[in-house]
């Protein structure tokens, strides 16, 4: 008999997975924090003898070198993956034994990278699943645009021909158990698949790539391609060098007069809280990003890297979740940190800022004059879902270098929820404007009765903030 469970990483829409037998496991593409796999395997009562890696990932910084110092595993990686430590190349046709009668077959699956492999395990000889990373993923395939955008159009035409290659030869009961697809932005698309796995079969008829003709599947494949986290392009050369250990010790604590003189030599101090609680009372300066969000990929891709960061946390708990969270993208050692009531982060005479929430009915109900509107949603979101009327529209991870482009008057920034308004409403907040986060879902903007643009009569995309108007 064999087993698979699954070791979710949310907050970056990737899973890891832990296989094994009676006696000895797999770890397939583990993340930076190797405590969890550990964990898993003891309540298994299995030894580690094996972690592989499908790839040089682009989205996360892996455990795959530690985890295989600390337990003495052999480390498999495909042999085209230009890395500088020592490991066991992995090549097409490759079999590793597992367990008694479990064995791990290589795939090569080129697109999502050049060198891309998943794994087939075998019971008996037989195919029971089938670990493709980021080839074959729940209903779409992997981005094939994270490498090197000269290679993007060939890698494409790759990922729809290893796609092909595992469903035509696998059965369809085989699980499929991608690594991304889970919201990771490591997917070409959004597909919402957040439960179990899915299997062969079900691919076969559902997913975009096995459906489509080649050409077809590129060209809207590319024209659908999201914006690139910056953080991307740190992930791969720290992954080929090979990462250090990570270090989760509690950083050092910051009193109101630290916090103060890290915001005035430019720092980022961030505040870990929910964003009603950021806008009822803050440190001046401060900018929010929720723990219980997308902290990693969003804090991540707005700071500039390497600059220092100091965390505020309602507890300790949260802080050093926060930090798992952060060294998952190779953030890896906070300035320093604070935790308690926001009184306590300022310093004697100080009061905490705060700005106003609203709704769209609120937004539709107030006055016009002075208003801009800011939406900073992605680009594909705004073509698809339309936008209102006259709104400026810069993406939230764009907004820190774009400030100045905002136009005068009391800024009401929205997104499609909540979360990144209130991001943006902080870094404006910092900036001293006058600021509104809107904490509603998108399609209340068009119950309000606000001037609205649907997307699929769009021309250009919308407003500047050029030419935006109020």
């Amino acid at each position: 008999m064999f087993f698979i469970d699954t070791v979710e990483v949310p907050g970056l829409g990737n899973r890891s997975y832990l296989a094994g037998g009676t006696r000895t496991a797999v770890v397939v593409d583990p993340p930076r924090d190797i405590d969890h796999v550990l964990e898993a395997a003891a309540r298994r009562s299995v030894r580690i003898t094996h972690v592989v890696e499908t790839h040089v990932h682009n989205d996360y910084v892996t455990g795959g070198l530690e985890l295989a110092r600390v337990t003495g595993a052999a480390y498999l990686v495909p042999a085209g993956a230009r890395v500088a430590y020592e490991r066991t190349p992995v090549a097409d046709g490759d079999r590793t034994d597992i367990d008694a009668d479990l064995v791990l077959r290589a795939v090569a699956t080129p697109g999502h990278t050049p060198h891309h492999t998943a794994y087939v395990l075998e019971e008996a000889g037989a195919p029971v699943a089938a670990f493709t990373g980021g080839s074959l993923l729940i209903g779409t395939v992997g981005r094939p645009d994270l490498v090197e955008p000269r290679l993007t159009e060939g890698l494409a035409r790759a990922q729809h021909a290893s796609a092909h290659r595992l469903a035509d030869e696998l059965p369809d009961e085989t699980a499929v158990l991608p690594t991304h697809g889970f919201g990771s932005f490591c997917s070409s698309a959004q597909n919402g698949a957040v439960g179990g796995g899915s299997t062969i079969g079900a691919e076969r008829t559902g997913n975009e790539a096995l459906v489509k003709d080649v050409d077809t599947f590129v060209d809207e494949l590319l024209a659908g391609l999201d914006d690139i986290p910056a953080y991307y392009t740190h992930m791969g050369p720290l992954n080929a060098r090979g990462p250090l250990p990570v270090d989760l010790a509690p950083p050092a604590i910051a009193d109101a007069d630290e916090i103060a003189a890290r915001l005035a030599e430019g720092e980022w101090v961030v505040d870990l809280r929910n964003r009603v609680a950021f806008a009822a009372g803050h440190v001046a300066g401060a900018v929010n990003f929720e723990a219980d969000g997308q902290l990693a990929t969003y804090l991540a891709w707005l700071v500039p890297w390497g600059k220092p960061i100091t965390l505020l946390a309602e507890s300790p708990e949260q802080l050093a979740d926060a930090q798992r969270e952060l060294v998952r993208v190779g953030i890896d050692r906070p300035a320093a940190g604070a935790t308690g009531a926001v009184e306590s982060w300022l310093r004697d005479g100080e009061q905490p800022r705060s700005f106003r929430r609203a709704t769209f009915a609120e937004l539709a109900d107030s006055p016009k004059d002075g208003v801009v509107v800011v939406d900073v949603r992605r680009d594909s979101e705004r073509a698809a879902q339309g936008w209102l009327t006259g709104s400026v529209h810069v993406p939230v991870h764009h907004l820190r270098s774009r400030l100045g482009e905002i136009p005068d008057g009391v800024v009401w920034v929205h997104c499609a929820g909540g979360m990144r308004a209130a991001i943006a409403a902080s870094l404006l907040d910092a900036a001293g404007r006058e600021v509104v986060a809107v904490d509603d879902g998108f399609p209340a903007a068009r119950a309000a009765g606000l001037p609205f643009t649907d997307g699929a009569s769009a021309g250009d995309g919308g407003t500047t903030a050029d030419d935006a108007t109020a």
